[in-house]
């Protein structure tokens, strides 16, 4: 059976090999664009099943992340100054992390919430400096150095890396895909 995860994230691919999946990686030529109007969880969903569309496998895996905070959607910096405006909406604050997940384009997500500790000017140019927020939702990344922020997960700590196990798991079992 060949298993294809649609996407070029290094989190995801870690993810998978961690699980002692066997997989290739073929990432969507399609161009990402985010839906205007639909709430959360449609717009993962959406983004999700548009980087598994054309790609070919047994089981094709394709997931998408995003950052709410107040209603607003937070996808990936655009450059420095976006990421410095992420940071400080979510500075001291609470936020939830959306995970859209599609296998095969039967789509489902998970959400999980934030706490962010305050963040001084310092600390966000410092993090900023590092380049790691640029291809981050939010403009940060739990499992990096921007874990140094969260001060609590309620949730599932993979949907905030980007691929929610769990719900993975459940996916894979319901098209009879056995990894235990």
């Amino acid at each position: 059976m060949k298993i294809v995860l649609a996407s070029l994230s290094p989190r995801r691919s870690e993810i998978l090999k961690g699980l002692g999946l066997s997989f290739t990686v073929c990432a969507s030529k399609n161009e990402e664009v985010m839906p205007i109007g639909l709430s959360p969880k449609d717009t993962v969903m959406a983004l999700a099943k548009e980087k598994g569309r054309g790609i070919d496998g047994d089981v094709v895996i394709s997931a998408d992340t995003i950052v709410v905070y107040d209603g607003e959607i937070l996808g990936k910096p655009k450059d420095e100054d976006d990421a410095r405006r992420m940071l400080r909406l979510l500075s001291g604050k609470t936020h939830e992390v959306y995970t859209g997940l599609c296998i095969n384009g039967n789509c489902d997500y998970d959400v999980a919430r934030v706490t962010f500790a305050p963040l001084t000017e310092e600390e966000i140019t410092g993090y900023i400096k590092t380049k790691e927020p640029m291809d981050k939702a939010g403009a940060y990344g739990a499992q990096g150095l921007g874990g140094y922020f969260v001060e609590k997960i309620e949730g599932d700590f993979f949907t905030v890396m980007g691929l929610p196990v769990h719900k993975l798991y459940e996916m894979l079992k319901i098209i009879g895909v056995t990894i235990i």
